[in-house]
């Protein structure tokens, strides 16, 4: 049931600034450059792959250290092991390239990695190096590296697969709603924002039940999913009524004047799994006891191009969190 397709061939992207950007990056590099445009880098070796992928979080972009500690910063970055869960791949282990500012003292650093530690270690992952270096503000920047005998890309959907999406949606800018307003979060909405799961496990379940594309959702339903449509050259439609809305949504959508469901959508850091699924596909159930979250079916993909979003018998414009907006 897997994609036929190069899993190592650089791949379509869907709109928006930062993909221009890496169109550009694409462009530019040529032939010096493969396999751009997917959760994950993937390197041949013998019967399996590596798979890798970085991912940076910047101070005052990222986070907030009056939101969060520096041991939830830590794990936060980890939450790039994501980007293994969406390729089904098994987590090796993880670097991190820190920038601590002048100010900061040892012991802080040391909170931060504790936070990487753990959240490596709650998939199975181990710290195995890094950089360290000083600047104005907190970064870190996370290459998680794993492996895979069969990659699931974002390219392999096919007309007629369904979509679905594991856990539930928008809890973690419910969290970050609740502190931009001045407010403090629901412990649930907290955790969500503070603590991502990376779902590893039901990546590698998705993976041996038949996935054909999966993707990480970083950025939001709302513009992730275009991504996927794009690499896999499909059209996408989601029926935004059928979406797995976190209970602590409803509080910060109805302040922002949305939808639960539009609230939800839009929602970035959720990194829940987005994947397509053949049509006889009916392992809900299953995968609900074997990996302790839902897993919902949200939309069906058609021939054609591009994401139509709907809700209640109308089609709706939705966004994705936007880097350089």
């Amino acid at each position: 049931m897997k994609s036929e397709a190069d899993p190592r061939r650089t791949l379509a992207l869907g709109p928006g600034a930062e993909f221009d950007r890496i169109r550009g990056i694409i462009q530019v590099l040529g032939p010096n450059a493969t396999g751009l445009g997917d959760d994950c880098a993937l390197f041949p070796s013998g019967d399996t792959f590596f798979a890798l992928s970085t991912d940076v979080s910047v101070e005052g972009i990222h986070f907030r250290l009056d939101w969060i500690s520096l041991e939830e910063v830590g794990w936060r970055a980890a939450a790039a092991l994501s980007d293994l869960a969406a390729e089904g791949a098994n987590p090796l282990g993880l670097l991190a390239a820190v920038t601590m500012p002048d100010s900061a003292a040892p012991a802080d650093l040391l909170q931060m990695m504790n936070g990487v530690g753990t959240a490596g270690a709650s998939v199975g992952a181990t710290v195995a190096g890094g950089d360290l270096s000083s600047g104005s503000a907190w970064s870190i920047a996370v290459t998680v590296i794993g492996e895979t005998s069969q990659p699931v890309t974002r390219a392999g959907a096919r007309p007629g697969d369904a979509r679905w999406v594991t856990g539930m949606l928008g809890g973690s800018r419910a969290g970050l709603e609740a502190w931009r307003r001045g407010a403090e979060p629901t412990p649930e909405a907290r955790r969500r924002y503070a603590h991502p799961e990376p779902r590893v496990a039901a990546g590698q379940w998705l993976a041996r039940h038949g996935a054909r594309a999966m993707l990480a959702l970083s950025d939001g339903l709302g513009g992730d999913a275009a991504h996927l449509a794009a690499a896999s050259a499909v059209a996408v439609e989601i029926d935004l009524a059928l979406l797995p809305v976190a209970l602590e949504v409803k509080q910060e959508a109805d302040r922002l004047g949305q939808s639960s469901e539009r609230f939800a959508a839009e929602a970035g850091e959720d990194f829940e799994l987005l994947a397509a699924l053949p049509p006889e596909f009916a392992g809900a159930t299953e995968f609900a006891r074997a990996c302790g979250i839902p897993l919902t079916r949200i939309g069906t993909i058609k021939s054609g191009k591009g994401v139509r979003f709907m809700l209640a018998g109308r089609a709706l414009e939705l966004r994705g969190f936007n880097h350089f907006g």
